[in-house]
């Protein structure tokens, strides 16, 4: 990935973040957004289909939990879940998962400080995009 479309991407990240932190919510004029541009810069570099695939199975796993469990995801993690699956299958598969598999950790482990340090069950809230966008980031630099 070149350095202007990592930076473009860190951007899109961070509005999220804030967007998620602030609000509690991921609005769909950014995640569908970002969905339709990663797809096309997939198709334009020529892995279109990695993109897609990556994508698709990432928002699928998220969706099966959002299904489960509706207050532990939301909607709007589902549908980030399309862009950065496929942000994440451009570095290769071992991006992929370990983008896949730090998420979910890193909210887990911030949800079990915030309850250790609150002392309340069942009230605390830890937005899932930081974690999501964070942890692809990390992944892509790292490799």
């Amino acid at each position: 990935m070149s350095w202007l479309a990592m930076a473009l991407f860190t951007l899109w990240c961070g509005l999220l973040v804030y967007f998620d932190v602030t609000r509690l919510k991921l609005p769909n004029v950014l995640t569908l957004s970002g969905a339709a541009l990663v797809c096309g810069f997939g198709f334009a570099d020529g892995r279109g289909t990695v993109v897609v695939i990556g994508g698709v199975l990432l928002a699928a796993i998220y969706l099966l939990v959002h299904l489960a469990a509706p207050t532990a995801m939301g909607a709007g993690d589902v549908k980030l879940a399309l862009s950065l699956g496929g942000v994440a299958a451009l570095g290769g598969p071992d991006v992929w998962l370990w983008a896949a598999i730090l998420a979910p950790l890193g909210t887990a482990t911030a949800g079990v400080v915030l309850l250790a340090r609150n002392r309340r069950v069942g009230r605390t809230v830890v937005p899932h995009g930081p974690f999501m966008c964070g942890a692809t980031l990390l992944a892509l630099v790292v490799s």
